[in-house]
């Protein structure tokens, strides 16, 4: 067996820490994790404490989307030394920002997880009558898009190399000295859909505001498919949560304010970020793309829209999208900073508290589901690509509907980078495409000597370093270095 040491696996508490808001069960006691978990609420205590892991400032509530949207190319940065330039600019070292937070927030939840299906495991044999279920089912899809998400960080792209080394498979409870090795792209992929699968059908299918279900199981198959270009398997996904009704699209009067509430009517899967618990105030992930001072004494605002997405909603003056851009620092007409994680541009968060920070943070909305569809059938039936496409491409009322003779893959990464723009897409996007990302530096005297204007992921640059902490307690692993680190 391959081992791993990781200093946030070590010790694995049951009490989960949280507010009040987040954890509303107790267990039944707080000692040892063999005797802690009994019932069902005890499991739902754990499940609460993985969703407070995904929403932590290094996980999805700041660092992870962050670094999708500042490396694609669809955001630039005005002024160095705000705040994570260092992403923008590629300057990454296994000693020196090497962004290891999401690994180590990562692999805590993968623990937290493997505790808790263990001991279900043991309840079930010695004959519990505990409906665990659900618990299990969101332990098993959190445990993929944990996976998932690390892969996609330190591994190779799938279509590229999948058998260069991804990251480690830990899918038992791991003892203190535990020192695991990474194992290859591909069968991370193949434990993600092993989880994935196993989870569906013990998942419900009604809504479960903050937590997963059935169709955010869906919708995140349908996203692992399409980055393994597994087509068929990603239109079927996709299309099973589209059809199943349960969720709806907003209407282009709508969008803009959906953006003001939790819990939409597009909102799959949303992680709850409430003020008391993980309110990061101005280092909030949408206080970055403000503009600089707004809302704030502080200088925040560290990125803005480049030139390239801002000339693709240009493309139609009345695109609903429009409704969430500002004007930036650079000019008092350059609509480049962008509020959707701030609530809209007057600030009024998305909980009617007038607080602009505590945003949820909604990792599958339907939207993207829709540009999955169409991505997915694209080689199969344009016809109904473009059937998907349109549902989103006309909130620009004004730009032609795509037809079967004129969809192509080029109209949906531009439908993508205007829908999802700010959400933790686009890098992700351009490296599986095998596009060339360019870079707008012009705007501001930014020093890029890491990179050079365009970047594809020939560059080493584009998958993170395995850190030196894990490596010098873990030798192992410094044997899988990633090349040029």
């Amino acid at each position: 067996m391959r081992k791993l040491f990781i200093a946030s696996c070590i010790f694995i508490s049951v009490s989960v820490s949280s507010c009040k808001d987040f954890l509303d069960v107790k267990p039944t006691n707080s000692g040892d994790a063999e005797t802690s978990i009994q019932t069902a609420a005890d499991a739902k205590v754990i499940i609460n404490g993985v969703m407070s892991i995904l929403s932590n400032r290094d996980y999805y509530g700041r660092n992870f989307p962050l670094y999708a949207d500042v490396k694609g190319g669809d955001f630039t940065i005005f002024a160095a030394g705000r705040g994570f330039d260092y992403l923008y600019t590629f300057n990454h070292s296994a000693s020196s920002n090497s962004y290891s937070g999401v690994w180590t927030q990562g692999f805590n939840g993968i623990a937290q997880i493997n505790n808790l299906l263990a001991r279900i495991e043991t309840l079930k044999a010695e004959g519990s009558l505990e409906d665990f279920k659900s618990y299990e089912g969101q332990a098993l899809t959190s445990r993929a898009l944990i996976n998932f998400d690390l892969v996609r960080l330190y591994g190779e792209p799938y279509n590229e190399d999948k058998t260069a080394w991804g990251i480690p498979n830990i899918t038992t409870k791991l003892v203190s000295n535990a020192q695991e090795l990474r194992s290859k792209v591909e069968d991370n992929y193949k434990q993600i859909l092993i989880d994935l699968k196993a989870a569906e059908t013990l998942l419900p299918k009604t809504k479960l505001n903050g937590y997963l279900n059935y169709y955010a199981n869906k919708a995140l198959q349908a996203r692992v498919y399409l980055y393994m270009e597994d087509y068929p398997n990603a239109l079927a996904a996709a299309k099973e949560v589209i059809d199943s009704k349960v969720y709806t699209l907003y209407s282009n009067a709508e969008w803009v304010d959906s953006w003001k509430s939790e819990f939409g009517s597009e909102s799959i899967f949303e992680l709850a970020i409430y003020p008391n618990e993980s309110d990061l105030v101005n280092a909030s992930f949408g206080a970055y793309f403000r503009r600089s001072y707004h809302g704030s004494s502080a200088i925040i605002g560290n990125f803005l829209a480049s030139d390239y997405l801002l000339n693709r909603l240009k493309e139609d003056s009345e695109d609903v999208r429009w409704g969430v851009m500002a004007r930036d620092e650079t000019s008092a007409t350059r609509l480049g900073s962008i509020y959707k994680y701030s609530g809209g541009i007057n600030l009024e968060g998305d909980k009617k508290s007038s607080n602009s920070t505590a945003v949820n943070f909604k990792v599958i909305r339907l939207s993207e589901v829709y540009l999955m569809a169409a991505e997915a059938a694209l080689k199969s039936d344009k016809a109904l690509a473009a059937t998907y496409l349109n549902a989103i491409h006309m909130r620009s009322p004004n730009l032609a509907l795509a037809d079967a003779t004129t969809i192509n893959l080029d109209m949906i990464a531009d439908e993508r980078s205007k829908e999802l723009a700010g959400e933790g897409h686009r890098f992700f996007d351009m490296i599986r495409w095998n596009k060339t990302i360019e870079f707008n530096d012009e705007l501001g005297s930014i020093n890029t000597t890491n990179r050079g204007k365009t970047i594809d992921r020939k560059s080493n640059k584009t998958i993170l370093p395995i850190f030196l902490d894990e490596m010098n307690t873990n030798p192992g692993i410094a044997a899988q270095q990633n090349p040029g680190y």
